[in-house]
């Protein structure tokens, strides 16, 4: 039995910190990801819009409250976050933002195969190859971190 190096208060294991290597090699995939995203053109913005809508979906407390503060420094609006859960019952999305968010929701339910291939049709309308292979990375990416901290139960503290 190993040691309780990654122990919380709250009986889990923190993944990040029982399996360092592990979430390291986590972090550098994020960290090539955000490389590829930029380099592909995409806007810090949709990024973590993505980011936002993946982790909404997997209900992952942390990764909203990371993600939401970098989208406000990133310069999105509150409006637009108090509605991305109901996007698609919106006009405050764009063409490319609809499409990378219905890419994203397809990449986080990919057993939903029909909506994963309108996903993709729809996507391929308003992205090149290099940015619809960096929005399925940044949902891939999301996904991942939301599950470490979910599993770990990572705790969202009140900020002053």
């Amino acid at each position: 039995m190993s040691g309780s190096a990654g122990a919380s208060e709250n009986g889990r294991v923190y993944l990040d910190k029982q399996s360092p290597t592990a979430y390291h090699a986590l972090v550098q995939t994020a960290e090539a990801v955000r490389t590829a995203s930029a380099a592909a053109g995409l806007d810090r913005i949709l990024v973590e819009l993505v980011n936002l809508r993946v982790s909404q979906i997997n209900g992952c407390a942390y990764c909203l409250d990371v993600h939401t503060r970098a989208a406000l420094r990133a310069g999105e609006t509150a409006q637009r976050l108090a509605v991305l859960a109901a996007w698609r019952d919106t006009e405050v999305f764009t063409d490319r933002e609809r499409a990378a968010l219905a890419l994203a929701e397809a990449a986080t339910s990919p057993a939903d195969e029909l909506a994963q291939e309108r996903a993709y049709a729809q996507a391929r309308k308003v992205f090149g190859d290099d940015e619809l292979s960096a929005v399925l990375w940044v949902a891939i990416t999301i996904n991942a971190f939301n599950r470490v901290s979910i599993l770990s139960k990572h705790p969202v503290r009140a900020r002053s």
